[in-house]
């Protein structure tokens, strides 16, 4: 049984509900769905989702009608969908799933250079009666860009959330480093101080690329389920953390 007040958030990089490569390529968005559900979080920050994929979608018989977040929306949740990237076959971005009433919602653009496409969600929650904004971001691979883009992040928060609401980001951060936290800590935004909860490879993992920071509530505890069903849906493992938002 939850105390009053706490919110339990997920993030996950789901690989574009496939994995493997060529045709030993398997589809894993149907057991991502079972997977979302038995996170049996209040809200759900998705990285890599595809909104559409022709080539895929020819390939495998099963391939869902919807878009991967419709799809993997539990029962009486919400989802928001934006795109990142726009490739040959389709497109593909973040994704938030809620329990909670969805309020507003935005994107915006945060490439930093012609090879990769990245973006930054935001939406506006309504949880336990308080306005609540979340960020869902996936960070570029190279370290320059991480670091313009974490920059970019805090003009964002500067420019569109309140000074006094509480805030989360979560996502792919493409970094394990002290850098990223104290950057973060620097926006005075917090993630759980306890041991490190290694996403990455999800077969072996041996670095956290995966985050929720927040500002405005209490960490409460971080974890990361593990196991071969794990692995094997998507090359991270999810990550499940816990707050509480005073009254």
């Amino acid at each position: 049984m939850r105390m009053s007040g706490m919110i339990r958030v997920a993030t996950y990089n789901i690989h574009k509900g496939v994995q493997g490569l060529g045709p030993t390529r398997r589809l894993e968005i149907h057991n991502l769905g079972l997977a979302v559900e038995a996170l049996d979080a209040d809200v759900v920050c998705l990285q890599e989702v595809r909104h559409v994929n022709r080539r895929e979608q020819d390939y495998f018989q099963h391939w869902p009608k919807q878009g991967q977040a419709d799809f993997l929306a539990p029962l009486g949740f919400e989802a928001v969908y934006r795109t990142n990237a726009v490739t040959r076959h389709g497109e593909h971005g973040n994704a938030l799933l809620s329990r909670w009433p969805v309020l507003a919602h935005q994107h915006e653009d945060m490439s930093d250079h012609r090879f990769e496409q990245r973006g930054l969600l935001h939406v506006e929650l309504l949880i336990h009666g308080r306005s609540v904004h979340v960020l869902v971001v996936h960070l570029g691979l190279i370290r320059a860009s991480r670091v313009r883009q974490v920059a970019q992040l805090m003009q964002f928060v500067q420019r569109e959330v309140p000074a006094d609401a509480p805030l989360l980001i979560a996502g792919d951060f493409n970094d394990g480093g002290a850098r990223l936290r104290d950057a973060f800590v620097r926006m005075g935004l917090h993630a759980w101080q306890g041991d490190v909860q290694p996403t990455f490879p999800s077969r072996m993992p041996l670095v956290q690329l995966d985050h929720v920071f927040a500002r405005g509530l209490q960490p409460l505890g971080a974890s990361v389920p593990r196991g071969r069903v794990w692995w094997r849906m998507s090359d991270h493992l999810p990550l499940i953390a816990e707050f509480l938002l005073p009254e």
